[in-house]
Parts: structure tokens; sequence; C-alpha cells
């Protein structure tokens, strides 16, 4: 929400409340009372969903902060990973696994020897 937007917003929303308080002491009896009744609560009702608004717009900002650091760090550890893989294998060859290959056919479960 840029600068000007917010000065026009709750400088809206002050207006109303102006208004409403204005129309109390120029309007006598029941009109002027529900006029200022109706023109405070709608300038205070647009005030408090503004702070709102405000508030929403700072978490979604925080949150997207948030959000490119973590997946800087998991591309640097993922990267690092890489890295580590590619020493681990110059400096050992691989082991040959001496795990016993179980054999099975198509259709049948595994049988232990």
């Amino acid at each position: 929400m840029s600068r000007r937007s917010r000065i026009v917003g709750f400088g809206s929303a002050g207006v109303l409340v102006v208004a409403g308080i204005a129309s109390a002491v120029v309007f006598s009896g029941g009109l002027g009372q529900n006029l200022a009744f109706a023109l405070v609560a709608l300038g205070l009702v647009l005030g408090t969903s503004l702070v709102f608004y405000e508030v929403g717009l700072t978490e979604d900002k925080d949150r997207a902060r948030e959000e490119r650091a973590a997946r800087r760090l998991e591309e640097e550890a993922r990267l690092r990973g890489r890295d580590q893989e590619v020493a681990a294998k110059r400096e050992h060859p691989p082991e040959r696994s001496t795990r016993i290959r179980l054999g099975r056919s198509r259709g049948r479960p595994r049988r232990l020897r």
C-alpha cells in the first residue's frame, strides 16, 4: 500500500468521523443523531479495517522474507551436501554390499531362505 493511498484511506475515515460530529451539531433532533451515528460508525469501521489491513500486509511481507531466507538456506545446504557427496566418492571407493539379494518371481512374494 503506497503512502498516498494510506493518507487517502485514513483521511477519509477521519473526514467521516468529523462529518458525523458536525451533522450532530448542525441538524437538530433525530435526524442529526441518526446521521451522526451512521457517519461516525462508518468512519470508525473504515479506520479499524485499514489498521487490520496494514497489519496483514506487514505479516505477508515478513512471511515472504522468511520464505526467501529458508529457500536460500535450503539451496546452500543442498549445494554443500552435493559437494560433500562428490568429495566422499573421490576419497573412498564404494564398498560392496554384504546383503544377500532375495530372488523373487513376478506375482509371487519374496521367499526367505
